[in-house]
Formats: C-alpha cells, sequence, structure tokens
C-alpha cells in the first residue's frame, strides 16, 4: 500500500529539501537521539514482555518437570495427551494444497503459543476473581463468553500475528488456518501439562498415581483437539485479514468471535450436556462425556473442514483454468485466401 504523501512534497520536485517540512529523516543530534530513545524503549518493552513471560511460563512448568523427573513413567502421559491434537494439526498442515510452511516458524508459533498462554491464565484468574460475587450460573456463563473464549483464542491468534502472518512465507489464505492450528496445539500442550500435573501433584505415587494419570490425561486428550480446530478458524479468517487489508479489521474480529463463541459453548456444556445424558439415557457418565466432547469436535471440525475443502477446491479450479490459459494457442483472424 502506497504512503499518504503530504501536498507540499506531492507538489515538489526533487531539487526541494522537505526535510522537516513534510518528510523526515534522522539528520540532527536531536534527529539521532529521539530515534535511539524509540528503539531503546521498543525493543526494551518487547524484551521486558518476553522475558516475564518466559518466566511465568518455567514456574508454571516446574511441577510437572518435578513429576517427570520423581515419576519417569509420567513423561508418557503428557506426552500422549497432546497425541490427538497433534494429528488433527498435522491433518490441516497437509490440507494445505499450497507451498509448505517453513519448520522453523511452525516450531517458533508453537513456542510463542506457549509463552502467550500465561496471559490467558493470568487474565482468566483475574476475571474468574471479578465475577465470583455474581450468582454461580450468570458468572460461569460471563467467564466462559466474555473472558475465556476471547482471551484465550486472543492469545494464541497472537501467537501467529507477532511472527508467522508478517513473514513471506505466509502467502495464502489457508495459511493462516494452519498457523493458527500449530498455535492451538502449543497452547493445548501447557494447558494440558498443568492440568496433569496439578492433579497428580496431590496424590502419592503408585499404582494411584498411575491411575490417575491415566484418566486425567485420557480427559486432556480430548479436549486438546479442541484448541486447534477454534484457533485454526480465527487463523483462516486472519488469512483472509492479510489479504483484504480494507476489511482486515471486521475479518479478525469475526474469526475471534466464531471461534470464541464455539470455544464459550463448549466450556459452558461440557458437564451439563453429558450429566443430562446420563440421567436419561442407560449410559454412564464417562460414557456420555467422552462421547459429547467427540461429537462437539466433530460439529466444530466440520465447520472449519467446509471452509478448508471451499479454498482447496477452489485454488485447483483456478489453477486448472491458469494451465489450459497458458497452453490455449492465440485467436488469429480468419484468411479466406488460407485454405
Amino acid at each position: 500500500m502506497t504512503p499518504q504523501r503530504d501536498p507540499v512534497e506531492r507538489s515538489a520536485d526533487d531539487s526541494v529539501d522537505l526535510y522537516d517540512v513534510s518528510t523526515w529523516e534522522p539528520r540532527s543530534a536531536v534527529d539521532r537521539l529521539a530515534a535511539l530513545l524509540y528503539a531503546g524503549i521498543s525493543y526494551g518493552l518487547r524484551t521486558v514482555v518476553l522475558l516475564a513471560t518466559l518466566a511465568i511460563t518455567l514456574s508454571l512448568l516446574a511441577t510437572p518437570a518435578v513429576l517427570v523427573v520423581d515419576e519417569p513413567f509420567l513423561g508418557a502421559f503428557f506426552g500422549l495427551s497432546v497425541v490427538p491434537a497433534l494429528a488433527l494439526a498435522a491433518y490441516i498442515w497437509y490440507a494445505d494444497i499450497t507451498t509448505s510452511e517453513p519448520l522453523k516458524l511452525l516450531v517458533a508459533t508453537f513456542f510463542l503459543a506457549i509463552l502467550f498462554a500465561t496471559f490467558a491464565g493470568i487474565v482468566n484468574e483475574v476475571g474468574r476473581y471479578l465475577l465470583s460475587p455474581l450468582p454461580a450460573a450468570i458468572g460461569m456463563l460471563l467467564f466462559f463468553y466474555l473472558i475465556v473464549g476471547p482471551i484465550e483464542e486472543g492469545v494464541k491468534l497472537l501467537a501467529v500475528r507477532v511472527l508467522a502472518f508478517r513473514s513471506a512465507s505466509f502467502d495464502a489464505v489457508i495459511d493462516g488456518a494452519v498457523y493458527g492450528a500449530v498455535a492451538g496445539l502449543g497452547f493445548a500442550a501447557i494447558e494440558n501439562a498443568i492440568y496433569i500435573s496439578g492433579t497428580l501433584s496431590e496424590l502419592d505415587s503408585g499404582m494411584g498415581l498411575f491411575t490417575a494419570a491415566t484418566g486425567i490425561a485420557t480427559v486432556r486428550a480430548l479436549v486438546g483437539p479442541g484448541h486447534v480446530i477454534y484457533s485454526a478458524i480465527a487463523g483462516y479468517y486472519l488469512g483472509l485479514a492479510k489479504f483484504n487489508p480494507e476489511y482486515a479489521g471486521p475479518l479478525v474480529v469475526k474469526g475471534l468471535l466464531v471461534a470464541s463463541i464455539i470455544h464459550a459453548t463448549y466450556n459452558a456444556t461440557v458437564q451439563l450436556v453429558p450429566s443430562l445424558v446420563a440421567e436419561f439415557y442407560p449410559v454412564g457418565p464417562d460414557i456420555a462425556f467422552v462421547g459429547y466432547v467427540i461429537l462437539y469436535d466433530l460439529l466444530a471440525g466440520f465447520y472449519l473442514y467446509r471452509k478448508i475443502s471451499r479454498y482447496r477446491r477452489t485454488y485447483s479450479d483456478v489453477r486448472m483454468t491458469a494451465d489450459v490459459d497458458d497452453i490455449r494457442p492465440e485467436r488469429t483472424e480468419f484468411d479466406p485466401s488460407q485454405r
């Protein structure tokens, strides 16, 4: 996008010095000092924020690390809990019909999501405290729809926005879904680690620990794919925003809105619906829970699948048309003398 120019700059020729009139560059000592201070503030603030998030993340991972050191077999449960989310993210990556994304950007997005997850954790706790005076049902709904959904989807999208989005490798709308899925995988990984370690740290070692690890890891394995789906949806709209800059703001908001509502609705119903099903139908609560989570993820995943499929189908169609145009001979006027 061409930057807007002042009327003086548009009218003047190259022989006129417009410094400090309508153009500017660091020339004087004060100019250079201002540029230096700005760089220091900008990069310094980013460094402080990055170090703070890194410190918080390491503190959150301290308990899982201690558990694995004490009971090495628990490391397998931490790993297994993210396998379904990893498989889903891999499928979305595979579904990218355009150029493959660089591994270093995918890995960076994964770790940025882990770091930024700390923001969501802090805001969630503050929001929970602020809403605690409200009646339980109202407070819970407000918490899920106004805080958990928007904040968690927002930090996952931020993990894509700060690096991958700016890269030249982000050259297709569908790339937003790929990086969004990877951000969701990173978020699910640290959330699983915190939930599993929080549950197991309250138990003694032994067979009870193994049984508890199996149960909580299974639950987290079911929950993980949801994070991938939600953030892939938001990421898809971020991809649309990159290639439609005039509507970038509304597109980002739409993606966050859709992902947040789907996310919050899951949180608000995941305990209630299985309980009702188990009460009125001859199924155990665990089976009802597993069935509901799988069904919900399938419905949310179908929404994402339709968007990816439409993109893939349209991409194939337009590429085929372009290839035909490339090999089609030019039309020439008919000459009656040539028979």
